[in-house]
């Protein structure tokens, strides 16, 4: 059994307006990002830093990484336990502290998923198995700063 994994992108900055980086505002912050055989990502900055509001951030694509781990893990959990999950949503939340030098770092990420579950008897245990699906997270696992869940679960 293969226990390790690669992954391969590539990255195409986009951004030349003629005269490079000349000056830090000189230049454009728009990126692509491909995978072979997947739709690219248009890629900026935040528009604080001079990006495109209408492209995904890498602070966006670092969250939506973390809402998407933790469902994948939920759903796996969830089928262990025996929770018939008809439904999920979530509204993560990020904060970044920028430093005095320009630098900066995550702070904390707040999932809030939102689950939908056949039947009533299952919402306390919908709940409860966050806590195992955030375990199971590999890019949680990854990060150093703290990843919470503030989870609600319905029966539909």
């Amino acid at each position: 059994m293969n226990l390790s994994h690669r992954y391969q992108v590539s990255l195409e900055w986009t951004g030349d307006r003629g005269t490079g980086t000349s000056a830090y505002r000189a230049y454009g912050r728009d990126h692509t990002v491909r995978a072979v055989g997947k739709d690219d990502i248009l890629g900026s900055a935040d528009p604080a830093f001079f990006g495109a509001a209408s492209r995904w951030n890498p602070e966006e694509m670092l969250l939506a990484a973390l809402a998407q781990c933790h469902l994948l893990s939920y759903l796996h959990v969830a089928v262990l336990r025996g929770v018939r999950v008809v439904g999920y949503t979530d509204d993560a939340l990020g904060t970044m502290a920028l430093d005095e030098n320009g630098g900066g770092r995550f702070t904390e990420a707040v999932l809030r998923p939102r689950v939908v579950v056949a039947d009533a008897a299952m919402i306390e245990t919908a709940i409860a198995i966050h806590h195992e699906a955030h375990e199971k997270c590999f890019i949680a696992s990854s990060v150093n700063f703290p990843v919470r869940t503030e989870p609600v679960a319905v029966a539909r």
